[in-house]
């Protein structure tokens, strides 16, 4: 059999990408096939960030390519893109960001910012840029997770610059005032205080800048979720039957503002004994996927409940970065993966490439 392009694409249209569940010619990813004689060049392209996948996404389509007949020789170069993608009706884009990512819970006490500084660092370990705001005005955390402290500078007297922590650009209130002061404000100041902080700082070329929300689904977070420019929302929960009960709050609440959910993750969703490695389900089993099922969403994946989490994110150094090659990581890693990839899917946003049309009398 000659080896032809619609012999290659033939077995290209049967890999399917486990991040967005599309095979690589109708996801758009394969951007050139090149063949001379036995041998076959494919070019690929992501449209999220995997640089810890694709080497092994490479050796997965050569082997298939490999096994075509008349190919003796098959060569799969893996990229990605990154481009923007659009965000509520209104609301306008920020510059210095391509895309806002939202993690949210309908309550406390699921651990959604270890998850959100876990993600933000997981993007960033792929080759992302990357930036992370925490909006939680009243228990701003993210300063003492990153283990980063001192004020933000600023270089033109109008805004702040972010500080850095493991290469990714970082804003908190708790930048700006003592650790241990309360915030004893009312919704419409903390609205006010975080539209200041989001806006106010000077965000240097982020991919992804990832959003910390308040937990719960009240008017702070309604108002929030309408005024800030958000391309995807990700919903933090737990296998409790009470925590599910809010995460519906919190899909019904991005629905109400369309926000599209990029995902379910299940935090805390299995313990596993450091002492003898039995495994057990604490707070039930299964919850984030039913929630996902029963709402159409994606179930991004599942973390354990695991000391070292705890014990990495109050030492300062979130566990990706702590132990990047352990399993943890590569779990944070695949969920970010997957986010990404269901945000690459959405509609993108082409407002930055036309030309402002200016009509002047004359």
């Amino acid at each position: 059999m000659t080896l032809t392009q619609e012999n290659t694409k033939d077995i290209l249209r049967e890999i399917i990408d486990p991040n967005t569940d599309i095979d690589l010619i109708t996801g758009k990813v394969v951007k050139d096939i090149s063949i001379d004689q036995s041998a076959v060049t494919v070019e690929l392209s992501l449209g999220y960030p995997a640089k810890s996948w694709a080497g092994e996404l490479a050796a997965s389509v050569e082997q298939k390519l490999l096994a075509l007949e008349g190919v003796d020789k098959a060569t799969v170069n893996v990229g990605w893109e990154i481009v923007s993608h659009t965000v509520q009706k209104g609301v306008k884009p920020l510059e210095g960001v391509r895309n806002m990512i939202a993690v949210a819970s309908g309550k406390g006490g699921v651990g959604k910012s270890t998850v959100s500084v876990n993600l933000a660092l997981a993007l960033s370990a792929e080759g992302a840029r990357v930036g992370i705001l925490d909006a939680d005005i009243y228990g701003p955390s993210q300063p003492r997770m990153l283990g980063v402290t001192g004020k933000p500078e600023s270089k033109d007297g109008k805004s702040m610059e972010p500080l850095t922590s493991y290469h990714i650009q970082a804003m908190s209130i708790g930048f700006l005032i003592d650790e241990e002061t309360p915030m004893i404000w009312r919704g419409p100041m903390v609205t006010q205080a975080l539209e200041q902080l989001l806006k106010d700082t000077h965000w240097d070329d982020l991919d992804y800048l990832i959003i910390d929300l308040p937990p719960g689904t009240g008017d702070t977070q309604l108002t929030l979720a309408q005024r800030v420019p958000v391309s995807g929302a990700v919903i933090v929960t737990t296998p409790q039957d009470i925590a599910l009960l809010d995460a519906r709050r919190a899909y019904k609440m991005f629905e109400k503002v369309e926000i599209p959910i990029l995902g379910v993750v299940e935090n805390m969703s299995m313990h596993k004994c450091s002492k003898c490695g039995h495994e057990e389900h604490i707070f039930g089993e299964g919850g984030g996927q039913r929630i996902a099922e029963e709402y159409g969403l994606p179930y991004l994946g599942g973390i354990p409940l695991d000391i070292r989490i705890r014990t990495d994110v109050d030492g300062g150094r979130p566990t990706v970065v702590a132990d990047p090659d352990g399993a943890i990581a590569e779990v944070y890693r695949g969920i970010a993966r997957r986010t990404s990839a269901r945000l690459a899917s959405q509609k993108q946003d082409y407002s930055a490439k036309f030309p402002s049309i200016v009509i002047q009398n004359s």
